[in-house]
């Protein structure tokens, strides 16, 4: 999948960034897309990422997507939340169990 989809989850195949999970805010005509992940990269500031060093997975942030479709507001913690299960698996695990 090479086509990127704004609110389509994507992770980082190079750079400081190596394996981090993002959330598509913007795409570029230059062939760059720009992400961000609530966290380190807000929505106020995205991270201009190149196509090639990123690898686009097949899921997406449905509600965030539909966000940013219509222009209302995304806040940085829903984005956030969305990645939580991407970027730090062991957490979200460890947090079920104790449930």
């Amino acid at each position: 999948m090479k086509t990127p989809l704004i609110g389509g989850i994507c992770q980082s195949l190079q750079g400081r960034d190596k394996g981090k999970y993002y959330i598509v805010k913007t795409i570029n005509p230059d062939g760059t897309v720009g992400v961000v992940d609530g966290n380190f990269k807000k929505l106020a500031s995205p991270k201009k990422k190149n196509l090639k060093h990123l690898r686009l997975l097949p899921e997406s942030a449905e509600s965030i997507a539909a966000k940013f479709a219509a222009g209302t507001l995304v806040y940085d913690t829903e984005v956030y939340s969305a990645l939580k299960t991407y970027n730090f698996p062991q957490k979200e695990a460890e947090e079920q169990s104790k449930s």
